[in-house]
């Protein structure tokens, strides 16, 4: 639009760049964040795993309660540590939805504004219309003219 009309957004566009570039970062940011909380979990459950497969594998009695006892423990602080994970990110889209919300907003009034300048670009394509139409006209009345001659001629 602004190619077509030479418009500057101004200070609207300048906003709108940027909090769309905030937008788009706070996105992708998110999205890595989400990732690293699906690794984090696909890690703990092979370690758990791990863990219980070797417990087997104690041959003392002792220290394989013990061993199985540290697996609870740690598997209960986990899931609180998980759980803190999943409520973290649940907080994440609503903000995320909110700023997408301000990024159309911007984003359609930068689009009123620049329908507001096609104004301009409506009145000069007008202009241009009404020259070729005046240059058609001429074109054809000088066509006419020489049909004119040409049947008058063989008359």
């Amino acid at each position: 639009m602004q190619e077509l009309t030479g418009a500057d957004g101004g200070e609207l566009q300048k906003r709108y760049n940027a909090f769309k570039g905030n937008y788009d970062r706070s996105v992708s940011q998110a999205e890595q964040v989400a990732g690293r909380i699906k690794k984090v979990e696909r890690l703990a459950g092979d370690l758990f795993a791990e863990w219980e497969s070797e417990i087997e594998e104690i041959n003392s009695p002792n220290l394989r309660a013990n061993s199985r006892s540290k697996l609870m423990d740690t598997r209960v602080r986990y899931q609180k540590l998980y759980r803190s994970l999943v409520r973290a990110e649940a907080s994440m889209p609503p903000v995320l939805s909110q700023m997408k919300d301000y990024v159309l907003y911007l984003k359609h009034n930068l689009n009123a504004q620049a329908i507001g300048s096609l104004k301009d670009e409506a009145l000069n394509i007008e202009q241009e219309i009404g020259s070729l139409i005046s240059e058609m006209n001429a074109s054809i009345a000088e066509t006419e003219s020489f049909i004119e001659l040409l049947d008058g001629g063989s008359n």
